[in-house]
């Protein structure tokens, strides 16, 4: 069973615990510009949308690294990069389509979601549910569950 990050939109209130919590475990410091998860906003519409690395299976990112600094863990899927690799060149951050490979001015290399090595503090710190950490799989078929019911009660009505 392979776990990945289950973002739900429709739950998320903009809190930012998760910013917060992710910032604090990767940088120590409770700063949500450090964090490797981002809450968009649509103020128009008054939404908020949790984004953070999917772990493409194929990473953009980690076939742009010139030095291979981005490699697969084999029992998690999680993209990692190494620091000792890494030459902060920022090829990755470009490559990424999503955005959400970042550059560490601080550090002088890149930085993006590695899932707290299996144990996501945004996940655990978000007070709605709108960030779970759960079987890839039977999150999908759960989207799949709430969407055939509400298809249903419109087929009933008919």
């Amino acid at each position: 069973m392979q776990l990945a990050l289950v973002l739900d939109p429709a739950k998320c209130t903009s809190c930012k615990q998760c910013e917060m919590a992710c910032a604090y475990e990767n940088e120590q410091t409770f700063n949500p510009a450090k964090s490797r998860i981002r809450i968009f906003d649509f103020h128009e519409d008054g939404r908020f949308v949790p984004y953070t690395c999917t772990q493409c299976d194929e990473a953009w990112c980690q076939q742009a690294c010139p030095v291979n600094a981005i490699t697969t863990d084999p029992a998690t899927g999680v993209k990692l990069v190494h620091d000792n690799l890494c030459v902060g060149c920022k090829v990755c951050t470009i490559a990424c389509p999503f955005g959400t490979v970042n550059y560490n001015a601080a550090t002088g290399k890149v930085i993006k979601c590695d899932l707290c090595m299996g144990d996501p503090a945004c996940a655990k710190a978000c007070p709605t549910g709108a960030i779970t950490y759960s079987d890839v799989e039977q999150a999908g078929f759960d989207k799949m569950r709430a969407w055939a019911a509400k298809t249903d009660s419109g087929a009933q009505a008919t």
